[in-house]
């Protein structure tokens, strides 16, 4: 029997038990390009699709500029497709990506056209203190990089910060789904860390856990699964 045939996918692997390269050292060019490889991974595999299709649902009549905040916002990919699905519709917005890495608001810079006017932060989310209100907050494929209880205190920093609502886009923990992960060559980095991101990744019955743990009433979120490999959790106030 292989040695992936014996990869346990019925628990959560903790971030500490399994890391990934992409937590650990490493130059700005290689987590530059890894972002890189990340954005091409997203867009081919439909990433972007479950958090622009829950934007659908922003209520009407909000006082714009609506102001959306990205958590672990990485190299801006999706801040820049929800800025370019903004612009369709009419609707003014402030966007703001934050992240802890001091690599990727340079990144984010660098990939972004100024005209987009994206405020890039480098910092921890759950001591940042916007000027203007948050009315809505995103976050996608940070939570399985984060302890459970870290994910529990980054939900109840959204429930407590989001007037409107927040929407986390992340991972379902799945063998098929870490199998997909190598038909394609990506970035090196990404090809190690793929497979092991989706270990750490979610079921919904994680996902019902971590939920109550941050005092969230069930019913008040909802939890859907987004092929290929996509498992999201939201909630509208």
């Amino acid at each position: 029997m292989s040695s992936r045939a014996q990869i346990d996918f019925s628990r959560r692997v903790s971030p500490r038990e399994l890391p990934e390269l992409m937590d650990g050292d490493c130059s700005y060019e290689d987590f530059r390009d890894c972002l890189q490889s990340l954005e091409k991974v997203n867009r081919w595999l439909l990433g972007y699709r479950p958090t622009l299709t829950w934007l659908e649902r922003l209520p009407r009549g909000l006082r714009e500029p609506i102001h959306i905040v990205d958590v672990g916002s990485g190299g801006g990919d999706y801040l820049r497709q929800i800025a370019g699905w903004a612009r369709r519709r009419g609707i003014a917005m402030q966007l703001t990506g934050i992240d802890l890495n001091p690599y990727a608001a340079r990144a984010a810079a660098e990939s972004t056209q100024n005209e987009l006017g994206i405020t890039w932060v480098t910092g921890d989310a759950l001591v940042y203190r916007p000027e203007k209100a948050v009315d809505v907050v995103v976050s996608s494929l940070l939570a399985h990089h984060l302890e459970d209880e870290e994910i529990v205190a980054l939900i109840r920093w959204m429930e407590a910060t989001a007037r409107v609502g927040w929407f986390i886009n992340d991972l379902e923990r799945a063998e098929w789904t870490s199998r997909m992960f190598g038909w394609v060559p990506w970035h090196p980095m990404v090809r190690h860390d793929g497979p092991v991101s989706f270990r750490r990744a979610f079921r919904k019955e994680d996902w019902v856990h971590l939920v109550a743990a941050a005092e969230i009433p069930r019913k008040a979120v909802k939890v859907d699964r987004w092929r290929p490999g996509r498992l999201c959790v939201g909630r509208w106030k």
